[in-house]
């Protein structure tokens, strides 16, 4: 069991909470969140790299002159790739570099990954955030208060905020995210975690139901 404690707005210690580690992931596999990491990072690959080979490139393709009788070397196409402005030999052409792991595979490593923000005692509980209007300002102060101002940080909240994401979006190392999308990548892209405790609960409450219908599915096999 982790005690945790909870936080308000000023960084003042407020109160308790209580953290089964089982109730997020069963551990943490360093190799499924690596694969998970590269598995992301070869998704944002554009791929757009592009030549042109000798068949791409603009010019005729007759000889550039008679064959024999000129004391020069023969000579074809001023397309081919040893002539200036020729196509090139082995030409890029664009590429999909995505793919995808299993999607139980991908989901446990996001729980792994949370798991080891609390673990790693890279994780702040705040009890409540509430913006009344957009205002910077008020999430500068809010990460001051905590001592985040100069970390980078990944704000988890219950559910999306418009207020609370235009008053964090000028903040150069504030990620925002709902719980619904958060994954593995973006938790370990950011050095500390700040989570709401509606967020937490709800992060519990998924998990708890995940684990239920799994065993479900279990017994009916």
């Amino acid at each position: 069991m982790i005690s945790l404690p909870i936080r308000d707005n000023s960084g003042q210690e407020v109160g308790t909470y209580e953290l089964e580690p089982s109730e997020l992931a069963p551990a943490v596999n360093k190799q499924l969140l690596h694969d998970v990491v590269v598995m992301y990072e070869a998704n944002r690959r554009v791929g757009s790299a592009k030549t042109k080979s000798r068949g791409q490139v603009t010019g005729t393709t007759a000889k550039m002159y008679r064959q024999k009788g000129t004391g020069r070397a023969r000579a074809g196409s001023r397309r081919t790739p040893v002539r200036r402005g020729g196509g090139h030999t082995f030409a890029k052409v664009p590429k999909d570099w995505s793919y995808r792991l299993p999607r139980k595979a991908v989901k446990l490593a996001t729980r792994m990954a949370l798991l080891s923000k609390f673990l790693d005692e890279e994780a702040t509980i705040l009890d409540e955030l509430a913006v009344a209007e957009p205002k910077t300002k008020v999430m500068a102060d809010i990460l001051k208060s905590l001592g985040m101002s100069h970390i980078s940080c990944l704000l988890t909240i219950d559910s999306h905020d418009a207020n609370i994401w235009k008053s964090s979006r000028n903040i150069p190392n504030l990620v925002v995210s709902p719980t619904r999308n958060l994954n593995a990548y973006v938790l370990l892209q950011q050095r500390r975690l700040l989570v709401t405790k509606a967020a937490l609960d709800t992060l519990r409450g998924s998990q708890a139901a995940t684990t239920t219908e799994t065993s479900v599915v279990e017994d009916d096999g």
